[in-house]
């Protein structure tokens, strides 16, 4: 993992900090709210899904702020090297993790709409998924936190396990449907929900990308590591 470069002028390292700090910040708080959100699933806990919606406003207000710093800097210090591969990739970085919040946020609010399912729906899936889905965010975010571009590659190809488990949960769930119509309204809810944590994995992913050519300036290529191909569910 290369250092932090340092700069002769001491404003420029501090605004630079920050930024990173703000960063830093935000990704804490995704991870978290990602987790309540799927603890919300898997235990029926309400408390853990109302609290991943109220932090979504705080995720949009640094998202906000980030973008407001990384802008000042391009246009006052006129940085290069690494650091104008830095500040640019804050920009998509703050970009994809809101969207985190949003689909964390979603997920939420869903559990809250699917209540008890019956027995013959297993959450195994979704509950393997879910701990994916956590451990490749966690990853990213220590890349970006650490600038280590070799744990950035190791979420880049992770992201294949997650797509064959959401394919996986898409055609069990589909057949709890049509064995049993009782089971459509659960089962659609699960879809959704499902399809909200392979989003969230996909965006890990982009953070991951972002954080390697920030470090390397090199892009990974564009074709990432998939599972078999995954049915679409539409994202609300």
């Amino acid at each position: 993992m290369p250092d932090a470069p340092r700069h002769i002028v001491s404003s420029y390292e501090q605004e630079l900090n920050q930024l990173r700090a703000l960063m830093a910040r935000m990704g804490g708080l995704v991870e978290n709210q990602t987790a309540l959100a799927i603890q919300a699933i898997i235990d029926h806990n309400a408390e853990s899904a109302q609290a991943a919606m109220e932090q979504d406003p705080e995720v949009d207000a640094l998202e906000r702020e980030v973008e407001s710093r990384a802008i000042k800097l391009l246009a006052l210090r006129a940085p290069m090297a690494q650091d104008l591969r830095e500040i640019v990739s804050a920009l998509k970085v703050t970009s994809d993790l809101e969207r985190i919040g949003d689909y964390a946020a979603n997920v939420a609010k869903r559990s809250l709409r699917l209540g008890p399912t019956g027995n013959d729906i297993s959450l195994g899936g979704l509950r393997s998924m879910g701990r994916l889905v956590q451990e490749g965010l966690r990853l990213a975010i220590d890349a970006l936190g650490q600038n280590d571009a070799e744990k950035a590659l190791d979420v880049w190809r992770s992201d294949k396990a997650v797509d064959e488990i959401y394919t996986a949960m898409f055609r069990e769930l589909v057949t709890y449907m049509m064995e049993d119509p009782r089971n459509i309204g659960a089962c659609t809810h699960l879809l959704f929900i499902a399809k909200n944590l392979e989003r969230i994995g996909d965006h890990a992913t982009n953070i991951a990308e972002r954080v390697h050519y920030s470090v390397t300036g090199a892009m990974l290529p564009a074709s990432r590591p998939r599972g078999s191909a995954s049915p679409e569910t539409p994202t609300p």
